[in-house]
């Protein structure tokens, strides 16, 4: 697939990616950089995955609440399967919080003392930002676990098992949509880069002469802030009740 690998990829020859068996063979100590950064990707795409189904779920709220709830139950009806992916995905959630404090370690260590004054050639915003946009985020899940699994933070009224009544709520009050308009944005530039980064990492995409050009993680990400966002600014105005 050229065209995808071309798609994703930047113009840093040094970054030269390993082909995915090598990438493998090379992660038998999973402490060595090309190991954590390995395990990063191979986390980030289950949880990028989860956010696909998630927003799916999410998304419907525009049928009303009789779908949006009666998803929310179809889930509660199934324990064991919940419970498993909950499982998974904190398990994902810790390897890919403890790979990515294990580089940055090695970050600082590499380089004790800064740049007096660093000019980035290839590296986007989002890129730069990684470590801060996952610190926001992670902040944020918290915050929603709370919000809407657990109903311990009720900045409205809160109904175990409306699911449909406690998002609208919720979302009428001001300061709630905005902290999860900009956790939105949090999530989707973290997406674009780490989408790209993942592949790389596993050998999937090849350096291109076409720096920034990478339209599958610019796409993927769109669609996540896109309908994630749509959520919080249609009860806003209205259009959901």
């Amino acid at each position: 697939m050229p065209a995808l690998e071309s798609a994703l990829t930047d113009d840093d020859p040094s970054a030269a990616p390993l082909a995915p068996a090598r990438a493998l063979g090379r992660c038998r100590h999973w402490g060595t950089t090309v190991g954590m950064k390995v395990m990063m990707a191979a986390t980030g795409i289950v949880l990028v995955v989860f956010l696909v189904f998630h927003l799916a779920g999410n998304l419907l709220v525009y049928q009303g609440a009789g779908a949006l709830n009666a998803y929310a139950a179809l889930l509660r009806r199934e324990p064991l399967l919940l419970w498993l992916a909950r499982a998974v995905l904190l398990f994902s959630v810790g390897v890919h919080i403890a790979a990515a404090t294990g580089l940055w370690r090695r970050d600082v260590h590499a380089r004790p003392i800064r740049y007096r004054r660093m000019v980035p050639q290839s590296a986007t915003l989002a890129s730069r930002t990684m470590r801060w946009s996952g610190l926001g985020i992670a902040a944020f899940v918290v915050f929603h676990l709370l919000h809407l699994t657990t109903g311990t933070i009720r900045p409205a009224p809160f109904e175990e098992g409306d699911v449909y009544r406690n998002v609208v709520g919720g979302f009428h009050v001001g300061w709630v949509a905005v902290v999860y308009l900009v956790s939105m944005t949090l999530i989707g530039m973290h997406v674009w880069h780490g989408a790209w980064a993942s592949l790389r990492s596993l050998g999937v995409s090849r350096p291109s002469r076409h720096p920034k050009r990478r339209p599958v993680a610019w796409v993927l990400a769109l669609l996540l802030w896109a309908g994630f966002t749509s959520i919080p600014i249609s009860i806003l105005l209205g259009a959901v009740r």
